[in-house]
């Protein structure tokens, strides 16, 4: 019996969020012992030798948190303050997230504790490759694949796959996802994180029979994913009248200019200088905070974790809130939000795009047969629109909010997963 005390603090709060789900299923005992702990945590450090001649030694992480259902899946993240904890967190929520999509794979996540600013392309080698060395052994096409995730890439996916490469003496393309094309990688993978969020978004406002011309979006974080998801939404008749990253914000009610104003962004880093005019239409500065408080249709959050808290959930206006980050409402905000009456799409739904990809870039990569931009994005929205209305559904039959719906969907399909090896009641009958 594992007991509470041996439970990481990070995964208690989790499951608490789960309560509800756990009851309205009657799952097994056995079931939320077996989720109550990750299966494998790997701690590394990793040397690298700096430009200037010093050594520097990054902490590192991979966690396999549960495997009933596949290999496990899940990126590599590269941040100052990445920690144990929170790649285990993480790393449950992606074995919930593959399973709301109903993609055969488990749970991981991994990451490394170094600012990517900081680092010469030379070092960001040095460490990615470095990662891969400490990690080989415990990933694998069959085992764990791993893929990107904040501040890092195709290219950093490329030299991870190659170091696998070298030290397994043999071509393993499947290890990773998320790799360049040329060393096949998916076509579409780079913008499926943003363009699934906007094709949930799309069949929400559909469910609700809103039209898309009438809609504004605020975003917050104009990284990879926020960045296509503005171009996607857009393309689908929303209006993307503001953006954020960590410099601050630019505003305009009429629509912004999103490509020039990423374009501006990758030049200089920051959102600062952009120019006072859009289109014609005036632009204003705001800080972050204000962005969150703004008076919108949609607030899309495409940032960092725990950006909407108790302690300024009662600023949001935005009517939906779309969570293209991981675990952007923290979960003491959710019953502030919905009392106010704001309906959170949930990022184990939201964001699902990225690793239906990388799924789509595993199956291409073990059979050798790899497909168009357009059959990517074709078999992407097919999954994304049957398991979102699955979803939506659910949600209205039980009466649930989404995320509590889109939980339902996961934990019932790891449950069975689980069911399907044996329980207490078939071993002890009495």
């Amino acid at each position: 019996m594992v007991q509470q005390s041996d439970i990481p603090k990070v995964i208690q709060e989790a499951q608490e969020r789960l309560d509800l789900v756990f009851e309205r299923l009657s799952v097994c005992p056995d079931t939320r012992q077996r989720l109550s702990l990750p299966h494998r945590v790997v701690e590394a450090a990793i040397p690298v030798r700096m430009d200037d001649g010093s050594l520097q030694v990054f902490r590192s992480w991979r966690v396999q948190f549960d495997v009933t259902r596949g290999p496990g899946k899940g990126g590599i993240r590269f941040h100052p303050s990445v920690s144990r904890d929170e790649v285990i967190a993480l790393s449950f929520w992606m074995a919930i997230k593959c399973a709301v999509v109903n993609l055969p794979y488990g749970g991981a996540k991994g990451g490394v504790r170094v600012d990517r600013k900081k680092l010469s392309l030379f070092e960001l080698e040095r460490v990615s490759r470095g990662y891969m060395r400490a990690m080989a052994d415990v990933v694998g096409p069959d085992v764990d694949i791993p893929g990107p995730d904040m501040n890092t890439d195709e290219l950093v996916m490329g030299w991870m796959a190659d170091e696998y490469d070298v030290i397994k003496r043999q071509r393993s393309p499947a290890v990773i996802t998320g790799k360049p094309v040329a060393l096949g990688g998916s076509r579409g993978r780079t913008a499926a994180t943003g363009e699934g969020a906007a094709q949930v978004l799309d069949l929400w406002a559909e469910r609700q029979k809103k039209d898309n011309k009438t809609i504004k979006i605020a975003i917050q974080g104009l990284g990879n994913a926020g960045y296509y998801f503005a171009c996607a939404a857009e393309r689908l008749g929303f209006t993307v009248v503001a953006v954020a990253d960590s410099s601050g914000a630019v505003y305009c009610d009429q629509g912004l200019d999103v490509p020039a104003i990423y374009a501006h962004k990758r030049k200089t880093r920051e959102l600062k200088g952009v120019s006072a005019e859009n289109d014609k239409h005036t632009v204003e500065s705001l800080s972050n905070e204000e962005l969150l408080a703004l008076d919108v249709d949609v607030l899309a959050l495409a940032a960092m974790e725990n950006q909407i808290t108790k302690d300024n959930a009662k600023d949001v206006r935005a009517k939906w809130l779309l969570e293209i980050a991981n675990g952007p409402v923290a979960a003491d905000a959710d019953p502030m939000l919905q009392k106010q009456g704001v309906t959170v799409l949930p990022d184990v739904l939201v964001n699902t795009g990225g690793v239906i990809v990388s799924y789509y870039e595993w199956l291409q990569n073990r059979s050798a047969d790899y497909w168009s931009a357009e059959q990517v994005q074709q078999r992407m929205q097919e999954l994304i629109r049957s398991q979102a209305e699955l979803c939506f559904e659910l949600a209205e039959n039980e009466d649930l909010d989404l995320r509590s719906a889109a939980y339902m969907q996961g934990i019932k399909r790891i449950a069975e997963a689980m069911d399907a090896r044996g329980t207490h009641a078939e071993f002890n009958p009495e």
